[in-house]
């Protein structure tokens, strides 16, 4: 499948079912949806805008291809979250593509210091983030995760 027209943009109300689909599906697929899981993809708006994230999504042409999350975690300081790429589209650059839109976006922000979890059964999305400069710290230097399959705590400083 080649991509037509990748375009990224912000989140709207009318993607929060995208959003949620898109995250579920590797979520699901890797480990259990977990309770934070329901609380953020079941009302991103509340949960991720308010408190003063961003959510991103990406599209070829109208079809939602992927999306990434920013969550605010104090001034100066967001998390990058539910990235996900949907399977029939993976291996052709938009994670890629997203991160590095999302990275631009939190410098916009103010950002000094953006940290993530993952899990090492992600390699894939391991081997991105070392590729944009996010280093491996001990989880004791990040804030808590909720996830109980949170094992690989990166963080990158602009």
């Amino acid at each position: 499948m080649s991509i037509s027209q990748l375009h990224i943009r912000p989140f709207e109300a009318k993607d929060a079912k995208a959003f949620r689909e898109l995250n579920e599906e590797w979520i699901a697929k890797h480990f259990g949806i977990e309770e934070q899981d329901r609380i953020t993809l079941g009302n991103p708006e509340l949960s991720v805008l308010q408190p003063g994230g961003q959510i991103f999504m990406a599209f070829d042409g109208e079809q939602p291809v992927g999306c990434c999350a920013l969550l605010a975690a104090g001034p100066g300081f967001f998390e990058v979250a539910k990235m996900a790429v949907s399977p029939a589209y993976r291996g052709r650059g938009i994670g890629r593509s997203i991160l590095e839109y999302t990275i631009a976006q939190a410098k916009t922000l103010g950002a000094k210091t953006l940290h993530l979890a993952s899990n090492t059964s992600l390699p894939d999305a391991i081997h991105l983030y070392e590729s944009f400069g996010f280093r491996h710290v001990p989880r004791e230097q990040v804030p808590h995760s909720p996830y109980t399959r949170s094992n690989v705590f990166m963080d990158l400083q602009f």
